[in-house]
């Protein structure tokens, strides 16, 4: 199979997962320079060397090929020794929004859920943007498993292992530095169609959740993280002209997840006084 270089502007990056094969990884997904959707697999993203990392927003070449063990149209496997990625991320703000989101127009885009599904049943479409009419309300559950088995431990250490710079016992306690989440998040949406709401449970794995609950719970302890980390997701972010991002799973391609939340302002009525958004 034939592999091309491409130019993806990344929209996720999910939070790292063990992985039998390559440590952990990250699914990553973004937009090519060709206005369609994309997935960079397996991205072991604490692994690769610092000018290789990249950020939200920001454009990136590799070489890709279609991967040939995910049969999701957007999935792609990534050389990542040929990753060069752009000094800065695109700007946000007045004048950095209304650019990314002139991006983001090109991806296929829905106001329901069910016409997502329904366009993954016909196409196979697996990546897509989803606009909520709202979001209820944001759901924190404790996770199944609070920390990593055995089997999920020794899969992030086998890739110190084999490259011999730790025996087992300092390659085991190194990778407890990946922290396993303790909780999933949830946010409930509704869909109006044809004036009906729709209810929607949607799983939220994006770095960007994982980030902002271990910096707030290292901040202000088992007590004070929870009050801070809804204020963000459940009051600030639905404020705005909240945007998700869904990727299906895999191993269970109709199983939806919320990989990614944009939150750009939300328009303003002609005439309105467009120095108020900021």
């Amino acid at each position: 199979m034939s592999s091309i270089t491409a130019k993806v502007l990344i929209l996720c990056k999910t939070y790292p997962s063990p992985s039998a094969k390559y440590s952990e990884t990250s699914c990553v997904a973004g937009l090519t320079e060709q206005g369609e959707l994309i997935r960079l697999f397996p991205v072991p993203f604490r692994l690769i060397s610092d000018e290789q990392q990249f950020r939200k927003w920001q454009w990136v070449e590799a070489r890709v090929e279609k991967s040939r063990d995910d049969h999701r149209p957007e999935s792609h496997r990534v050389f990542i020794d040929t990753i060069n990625a752009d000094s800065e991320p695109m700007q946000s703000g007045k004048k950095g929004w209304p650019l990314r989101m002139a991006l983001l127009d090109k991806a296929p885009r829905f106001d329901s859920f069910d016409a997502m599904e329904q366009a993954r049943l016909s196409t196979g479409l697996s990546l897509a943007m989803l606009k909520p009419s709202r979001i209820v309300r944001l759901e924190i559950k404790s996770a199944k498993d609070s920390e990593w088995s055995a089997e999920e431990l020794a899969k992030l250490a086998r890739w110190q292992q084999q490259d011999g710079l730790f025996d087992e016992d300092a390659a085991t306690k190194d990778v407890k530095l990946l922290e396993k989440l303790p909780f999933d998040f949830y946010y409930h949406c509704e869909f109006d169609v044809g004036g009906v709401a729709h209810a929607k449970r949607i799983k939220l794995v994006d770095w960007e959740v994982g980030a902002l609950y271990r910096n707030l719970r290292r901040q202000y302890g088992s007590s004070g993280w929870e009050a801070l980390f809804r204020q963000k997701y459940e009051q600030e972010l639905p404020s705005r002209d909240l945007l998700l991002m869904m990727g299906t799973v895999h191993r269970f391609p109709d199983q939806w997840l919320g990989i990614s939340v944009f939150t750009p302002p939300k328009p303003q009525p002609e005439g309105d006084d467009q120095g108020s958004l900021f």
